[in-house]
């Protein structure tokens, strides 16, 4: 089950060189404009259902099996996926330019309820990888 986000805990996930304030003050400006673009939904619901299209579900973890490296597919623990949810929708809004964070990451999370975006693309490279490398899943333990 994806746990509840709130503006606060997306705020402490942004990078760390920022002051809390203005990472409050980044969430609340990405709050008003997914407000202003979503007219009829709650930001919350907008943001929750973002995350949920981005959390991954399986994910490769390298093993070392008799000398040589293999790359395991693995479920995602919820906890550990709902992180890399958010930080892949942060890392895709920080590698885009010319615009403010607070309307990097609106963007973002307005493609990611449509299943596009760097932030999806990411979550399926990484189920692509799983699935070729799923010969190798014998060796999870």
């Amino acid at each position: 089950m994806l746990k509840m986000l709130s503006l606060n805990e997306l705020a402490s996930l942004l990078p760390a060189r920022q002051r809390r304030s203005l990472k409050r003050g980044l969430t609340e400006q990405q709050k008003i404009l997914l407000k202003k673009i979503k007219k009829n939904e709650d930001p919350s619901a907008v943001l929750e259902l973002a995350l949920k299209n981005v959390t991954p579900l399986i994910e490769i973890r390298p093993r070392r099996v008799g000398g040589a490296t293999y790359q395991v597919p693995q479920e995602v623990p919820a906890d550990r996926a709902f992180f890399l949810a958010c930080r892949w929708l942060i890392g895709a809004a920080r590698a885009k330019t010319g615009k403010p964070m607070s309307k990097k990451l609106a963007e973002e999370i307005l493609l990611a309820t449509k299943n596009e975006g760097a932030a999806i693309k990411k979550k399926l490279d990484t189920h692509r990888m799983a699935e070729a490398n799923r010969a190798f899943a014998h060796f999870a333990w």
